[in-house]
């Protein structure tokens, strides 16, 4: 197992790492939509979705991997009544890279670290 550590996402907040490459398979933690440089988040629904798939895209590519080699994402919202709005953003996400739709699980959860409204976690294999 090799630990992933980019600075293209955010670093952890907890007694946890970015993500682990276990030979052809990369799994990142959950990504909070914090922008890595500004340590800002966005607001709404839509842009967290973004910036959460940013942060985890920038973990797999870190790791060697692409958009095109995720094969699963988990969906964690604070509220499934902005499901609509998170689902167009993450389709337009890889739609506008060319990639083809990962497996997915969305759901909402009470709560989620810092209150935000998305959290994203992938796993990537070749």
């Amino acid at each position: 197992m090799a630990i992933i550590q980019t600075d293209k996402a955010p670093a952890a907040i907890g007694p946890y790492i970015q993500g682990v490459k276990l030979g052809n398979l990369v799994i990142t933690s959950g990504q909070l939509p914090l922008d890595p440089e500004s340590k800002q988040m966005p607001n709404d629904a839509a842009e967290q979705t973004t910036r959460s798939l940013l942060n985890a895209l920038a973990i797999v590519e870190e790791a060697g991997l692409s958009i095109h080699d995720f094969v699963k994402t988990t969906v964690f919202v604070k509220d499934l009544n902005e499901f609509s709005v998170i689902n167009e953003s993450y389709q337009a996400f890889f739609e506008q890279r060319g990639a083809d739709f990962p497996a997915r699980s969305c759901v909402e959860v009470a709560r989620l670290p810092m209150d935000v409204k998305v959290e994203i976690e992938v796993m990537a294999s070749r």
